[in-house]
């Protein structure tokens, strides 16, 4: 009988000839630092993954997406190691990497302190110090349920091998296929110190972590469930180099800075009163006047673009959402029904529905296609508790909410117009970069209609996509659950990432309202309906716009864009004059006479980030001027009112970014 000596692989494009026996790490002359895994025929593996005849390999860098996933969950292991060695009792959940950082949940008696944190961290730096060795093994059912009889949330995942969902973290901890526990062995005698259960794969050691650092705690339930046990969550980060993690902390830093929540009480814009509940936000009058700039500006632009405005109510009787399939798909995420009359009423969680109605309420014909309806209607969403977030996710929100009916001649270029339109409209409130997400359906049972339908609608979005020219993302099985859709994915101006506008196509929605158009040949047809909400929400899109400018929101849409600002009592007639100028022309402008100091008056209208300040003294009221004061700090002195007032204008009208 003889044994294979050699084997051949694919490795960088071309084939090569490898001794038996040969490692991923051997093949690709991987020193675990910069290359610290393989992908072996698609499929993520350790170094030490043993090749075989006709694999092709190909390295994984730390600093490439799988490559920080895999430094992350080896960060999150020595995370754990670190509490069960200070906390004997601390019981193990999941330990997933998660953007940009990993988490891993603990069941113990009290909550973690921040002097916990420190302790955790301080022992975490010495594990990656020893340089133990990451050590994969399978294991059987039985014998896993034996070696770790002392961890129940384990036990749990074992027995949902097969069926363990990435919803909950645990498909980092079992699959569909074997069992794997991941031992950390001493660097020198190869003593266990400690292992979980884990698919994997790992850096080759814990020295191969090169920076990382622990942020905060929180509680989450087991497997995401309000029924489960809570458990202690600990979040942290980790980067590939020093370098890397300090920029981004100092992004976490500058997004903390720019958090809306904290600018909304700074500016005086909104806040969210106990009183209301929980996700219910309040819009004082300065934040009144930049919701009510964004609504005015949207509907003149909808307007212009050929839309009907339409309004319905915030309640509804239960049947129409049986009707629209939502109280089969969208319970769960709906308020209570309340009982009314001998019917169950629903807060309304979108406005579609009402928009199906307002189209059946008489007959259509082809010629009236496509008929577009725009309303900026309020809805209601039962968001969790822990997922609430200032304005980014609340329960009551106004969409920015459209339905296009059209024939399926005129979807193509329907599309096309409306993602041009969409673009257009984000790009005047100031954001500029962009890419595509296309949500399509799998084979899972939670979409509804035919697959003839879906494939038509997803070519016609893939159409218009193309030719946005934009970068376009596949999200397969993220589409709604009646058809597909686009989202318009935007950065600001720190380069984070904001979901906002969606363009959804649906056939359904028409079939079970019965929707029908006449058309050129006297058939009765079904029009083909889309979704489209602009800015996903009013209340969403305000917190993106509050922390892509930091607060100084351009002069078009400043709550307050020029105070005038006398030196003494005796100047402020001069600057009521000039205000009043201003006012006629449009303009929110406002006169500081408070008793405070000149100097006093400038920081508080630069801490209230006014675009525009106007000072007089008593030179400016004898030349009839102003010495005109800009956000920034820059200043030029004895400009006519005339000519400060122009250049106000201009630029609120323009929409100029400053």
């Amino acid at each position: 009988m003889s044994t294979v000596s050699e084997l051949r692989i694919t490795l960088d494009g071309s084939e090569r000839v490898v001794a038996a026996g040969t490692t991923a790490g051997d093949a690709l002359g991987a020193d675990g630092r910069t290359v610290i895994a393989a992908r072996v025929n698609g499929e993520l593996r350790d170094l030490t993954h043993e090749v075989r005849d006709g694999d092709a390999v190909e390295p994984v860098e730390i600093g490439s997406d799988d490559g920080r996933a895999i430094l992350r969950h080896s960060t999150a292991h020595v995370m754990a190691q670190a509490v069960q060695e200070l906390f004997p009792d601390a019981r193990l959940g999941i330990g997933p990497p998660v953007e940009n950082g990993f988490y891993y949940d603990f069941d113990v008696k009290d909550p973690f302190t921040p002097d916990d944190l420190k302790r955790v961290e301080k022992r975490m730096r010495e594990i990656v110090k020893q340089g133990q060795r990451f050590s994969r093994r399978v294991v059987s059912d039985d014998a896993a349920r034996e070696e770790l009889a002392d961890e129940p949330y384990k036990l749990e995942l074992i027995g949902l091998k097969g069926g363990a969902s990435s919803d909950d973290g645990s498909s980092v901890e079992v699959g569909g296929g074997e069992l794997t526990i991941y031992d950390n062995l001493d660097a020198k005698s190869g003593d266990l110190r400690w292992k979980d259960l884990c698919r994997g794969p790992h850096l080759p050691t814990t020295r191969n972590v090169p920076a990382f650092k622990l942020m905060r705690t929180g509680g989450a339930y087991w497997r995401g469930s309000e029924k489960n046990p809570q458990l202690q969550r600990i979040y942290g980060t980790a980067w590939e180099s020093r370098d890397k993690q300090d920029e981004y902390l100092k992004l976490l830093e500058e997004a903390e800075r720019r958090d809306h929540r904290k600018l909304g009480v700074e500016l005086d814009l909104f806040s969210f009163p106990n009183e209301i509940g929980s996700g219910l936000a309040v819009f004082h009058p300065k934040g009144g006047v930049v919701r009510k700039v964004m609504e005015d500006y949207s509907r003149l632009r909808h307007e212009e673009s050929g839309y009907e405005f339409v309004n319905t109510p915030h309640i509804t009787k239960g049947d129409l959402f049986e009707t629209s399939g939502h109280l089969g798909w969208y319970k769960d995420d709906m308020f209570p029904p309340m009982e009314m009359d001998g019917a169950e009423y629903y807060l309304k969680p979108m406005n579609c529905p009402m928009h199906n109605l307002i189209f059946r309420a008489r007959g259509r014909s082809y010629r009236e296609l496509p008929l577009r309806l725009f309303e900026l209607g309020t809805v209601y969403r039962f968001e969790k508790s822990g997922v609430v977030h200032g304005l980014t996710r609340v329960r009551g929100m106004t969409q920015d909410d459209a339905h296009i009916y059209c024939t399926k001649e005129q979807m193509a270029q329907e599309l096309k117009s409306l993602l041009t339109f969409v673009l257009g409209l984000l790009r005047d409130y100031g954001l500029s970069e962009f890419f595509l997400e296309l949500s399509t359906r799998d084979d899972s049972e939670k979409f509804i209609g035919s697959h003839e339908d879906w494939a038509e609608a997803t070519a016609a979005l893939q159409e218009a996509a193309d030719d946005s020219g934009l970068d376009l993302v596949p999200d397969p099985g993220g589409a709604a659950f009646y058809g597909p859709k686009i989202s318009v994915q935007a950065k600001d101006a720190i380069g984070r990432t904001w979901q906002l506008s969606t363009i959804q196509v649906d056939f359904n929605q028409p079939k079970r309202f019965g929707l029908e158009y006449q058309a050129a040949d006297g058939s009765r047809q079904q029009p083909v309906m889309i979704h489209r909400a602009l800015f996903g929400s009013i209340e969403r899109f305000f917190g993106v716009l509050l922390e892509h400018y930091a607060g100084a929101l351009p002069p078009w849409l400043a709550p307050v864009q020029v105070v005038g600002i006398p030196i003494s009592d005796d100047h402020i007639a001069h600057l009521e004059k000039v205000a009043a100028g201003l006012r006629e022309r449009g303009i929110r402008v406002e006169v500081d006479t408070s008793a405070d100091r000149m100097q006093k008056k400038i920081r508080n209208a630069q801490k209230q980030k006014v675009p525009y300040m106007l000072l007089a003294g008593d030179d400016d009221v004898a030349k009839g001027a102003v010495s005109f004061r800009y956000r920034s700090g820059e200043q030029n002195n004895g400009v006519s009112v005339d000519a400060a007032v122009a250049e106000i204008v201009k630029a609120v009208e323009g929409r100029v970014q400053i």
